[in-house]
């Protein structure tokens, strides 16, 4: 059986914790929404931030909503290296003993002391779907990138839920050095 898996490439982006939106944005303020993500409930806001480490900043970072219960910033580690940051590998949400950073928004300014990561290549995936594919929550896999730099990667996360949709994440650095065009459709190998 193929397992297969459309897959995207996430540029840097943020995560807002409801007082940050306000910090950023302006007393009150409630993120609008841009486009809708594959993932349900979520969505690219018109809202940007900039980004600021030690060695420089990298503006026009765009919040994704809703808000969340922490702020998580995910930048690539070439992002970091123009932040003058080392992010460690993690999965979303895991965030103790990470760097920080500074967020500029058009209302102020939030310090971060926590919360900035390189994020673990993963596949969202509906409950559904991982029972059709034999998989299951939490299972790590194999994928095979097809095409002129095809590679496979290894130790892939699948997150499986009923509020998941298919799709598998990678970073901009991943993407490039596979030659990813987004939504582009890779094999699951386990």
């Amino acid at each position: 059986m193929k397992r297969f898996v459309p897959i995207a490439r996430s540029d840097i982006h943020v995560h807002l914790q409801r007082d940050h939106v306000e910090a950023l944005f302006g007393r009150g303020y409630r993120l609008t929404n841009l486009r809708d993500l594959t993932i349900p409930g979520q969505f690219c806001c018109n809202e940007q931030v900039t980004v600021v480490g030690p060695a420089g900043s990298i503006e026009g970072v765009y919040v994704v909503g809703p808000p969340r219960s922490q702020t998580q910033v995910e930048i690539s580690f070439t992002n970091g290296l123009t932040l003058g940051i080392a992010p460690p590998l993690r999965y979303s949400g895991d965030l103790d003993h990470t760097p920080g950073c500074t967020l500029i928004g058009p209302a102020g300014s939030v310090t971060l002391s926590q919360g900035v990561i390189a994020a673990r290549r993963h596949i969202h995936m509906h409950t559904s779907e991982a029972q059709a594919y034999g998989i299951t929550d939490g299972q790590l896999v194999k994928v095979l990138i097809p095409g002129d730099r095809a590679l496979i990667f290894n130790d892939v996360k699948v997150l499986v839920g009923d509020n998941q949709a298919l799709e598998m994440h990678v970073d901009f650095d991943e993407g490039h050095a596979a030659g990813i065009e987004d939504f582009q459709e890779v094999e699951i190998l386990l």
